[in-house]
């Protein structure tokens, strides 16, 4: 029998699962030689910014639509569609996964209300 991962090799596995995404989403830019003809994330890029954000609009509406509908298998599968997405407007300005884990991180433990007070000073 396998043992079941820790917390820690959870955490790792799902930061490497993160990070590999984002290494890929990468390849598809128009710089690196990402191809439209070969490729849905080259074919967003190409399109410019705004095609990347009408899908997360699309993709946020269709999780608020799953949650109110009750269906959990939808609930994760939207959940991905809409992540996948926020990862190719992550790679499109530059920026990684990494980064927006980080910033969970510093906000671990904190309350939301003191959170949400200190962005607005």
């Amino acid at each position: 029998m396998i043992a079941p991962l820790t917390d820690l090799a959870n955490k790792l596995v799902s930061d490497a699962i993160l990070a590999r995404i984002a290494d890929t989403l990468a390849t598809r830019l128009p710089a690196n030689g990402g191809d439209p003809a070969t490729s849905y994330v080259a074919t967003l890029f190409s399109k410019g910014p705004d095609a990347a954000l009408k899908k997360i609009g699309e993709e946020a509406t269709e999780l608020v639509m799953a949650v109110k509908d009750q269906q959990a298998d939808r609930i994760v599968s939207e959940t991905a569609d809409l992540w996948f997405h926020c990862l190719v407007v992550l790679t499109e300005h530059g920026l990684r996964p990494e980064q927006v884990l980080a910033e969970l991180a510093r906000r671990e433990g904190l309350s939301g209300l003191q959170e949400k007070l200190s962005r607005s000073s």
